[in-house]
């Protein structure tokens, strides 16, 4: 089998020998959940419960605040009663409303009736996707549902499904595809019904074999008269990203400003897949998720499933042993995209993969302190989307936002490569987060101004 990749891409240290190979671990369930009410890109939802109500498991407690395509449902992860809505913290350290669960015992669930997946019909598949709050679990929680009805004149000839798992530590994907090797290729093969491909590509780093062989037995056991195929990748940052993966599978690129469906394909995370199939064979909404828990300041690395809301500081120290002496840093997803948070008592979301504890040993360099660009040329070198960010970056010093676009900013993915190598220690990928937002900002109030 040929290894595809991608032009650019770095190989920092994949520190995931500590959970990789384990088994997944169910904790058990928490005391209370905290769930926020918009874990996903799109439209504001709004609470459907009230303080004081009692809920089940799988019951659906906040929706779309009004109607259209970009909203997703969001579902009480454990039966209780409801004590608080409220302003928490959330994984991207903003503040937004939360739904507070408080446990009461009960084990009554109110989940969906299974539906065949491959039987019915388009309109029956996405709106049974969507009322089982299911986003994109390996990235900005975009509604599959959306994901997966492109416009007519945006055919879709191929389905990847995601399981390159590129970031340091996390091995949560590699372990879902090793255990859930059947649910994945279900889940695939509903998503291929939904958009009427018949070729479907599961793509994974080569340092992944045990899933390699878990996927092949499990495409014979479900996608007979299927074009199905597991690719390998080369093990390198940032694989996972979507137009990475098709630039290496299909030799496409995805154009700039474009989508995966200008190119004809539509990517799943593994993860995703695997809920989507349990969302039609079980009826079970999107209430819990696998994530990696691991990091130098954490005694007892492993993979586990947790309900959704759940807070950081409420899973068991017999299920995670951290070692508190020496903890300086907690990120929420990986190292190199994820977000550090300020406290433990952050709730689990849909889209979150993994929670590092790191050690100052894991993170800091010897000289941190910014110095001057030496143009080196290596952030150019390790760019997957084939940008300059040494000119990306002059022009944001400048305050010539337009110009940064014009270089290709908003094409940037922030994979956060272009930091990693620069011998300067220039915080690049966050300045070009920074940019794109005042970029968006400008625009609006530009846009609001010529509406007058």
């Amino acid at each position: 089998m040929a290894i595809k990749t991608f032009k650019g891409g770095i190989h920092p240290p994949e520190r995931k020998v500590a959970t990789s190979g384990k088994v997944i671990q169910r904790i058990p369930s928490p005391a209370q959940v905290v769930i926020p009410i918009n874990q996903h890109f799109g439209a504001p939802n709004k609470p459907l419960v009230q303080v004081g109500d009692t809920v089940k498991r799988g019951q659906k407690i906040a929706d779309g605040a009004s109607p259209g395509p970009m909203t997703v449902p969001v579902h009480a992860s454990i039966s209780g009663i409801v004590k608080k809505i409220e302003p928490r913290t959330q994984s991207n350290n903003t503040e937004g409303l939360c739904i507070v669960i408080e446990a009461n015992g009960s084990q009554e669930e109110a989940f969906m009736p299974p539906l065949d997946g491959l039987a019915c019909s388009k309109e029956e598949a996405l709106q049974r996707i969507r009322e089982a709050g299911l986003v994109g679990m390996g990235g900005a929680g975009f509604p599959v549902h959306v994901k997966l009805n492109p416009p007519p004149n945006k055919p879709i000839s191929l389905v990847i499904a995601n399981g390159a798992e590129c970031e340091p530590y996390l091995t949560i994907d590699e372990a879902t595809m090793i255990e859930e090797a059947d649910k994945v290729v279900q889940g695939l093969l509903i998503v291929m019904n939904i958009v009427g491909v018949d070729r479907g590509v599961i793509a994974l780093e080569d340092n992944k074999e045990r899933a390699l062989t878990s996927l092949q037995e499990a495409i014979a056991r479900h996608g007979k008269g299927k074009n199905i195929q597991v690719q390998l990748l080369k093990t390198k940052y940032p694989q996972g990203g979507e137009k990475m993966l098709i630039t290496a599978i299909t030799g496409k690129e995805v154009p700039s400003g474009g989508l995966p469906m200008d190119v004809g394909c539509v990517v799943q995370n593994v993860g995703t897949l695997k809920a989507i199939a349990e969302a039609f064979y079980e009826g079970k909404p999107l209430i819990e998720r696998g994530l990696t828990v691991t990091g130098g300041a954490c005694k007892t690395p492993k993979d586990i499933i947790a309900p959704i809301g759940t807070l950081v500081s409420d899973i068991p120290s017999s299920e995670i042993e951290l070692d508190e002496e020496h903890l300086a840093k907690v990120i929420f997803g990986g190292p190199m995209m994820g977000t550090a948070v300020p406290h433990l008592g952050i709730p689990i979301q849909k889209n979150t993969s993994g929670v590092v504890f790191m050690t100052r040993e894991e993170f800091q360099r010897d000289n941190d302190e910014e110095g001057p660009c030496i143009r080196c040329g290596r952030c150019i070198r390790a760019c997957a989307c084939r940008l300059s960010p040494v000119i990306m970056n002059i022009a944001l010093k400048t305050g010539d936002l337009e110009a940064a676009a014009r270089i290709g900013l908003l094409d940037c993915i922030e994979c956060g490569a272009c930091t990693y190598v620069c011998p300067a220690h220039i915080q690049l990928v966050q300045r070009f987060r920074v940019g794109k937002q005042l970029l968006r900002n400008k625009r609006a109030k530009e846009a609001a101004l010529s509406a007058k």
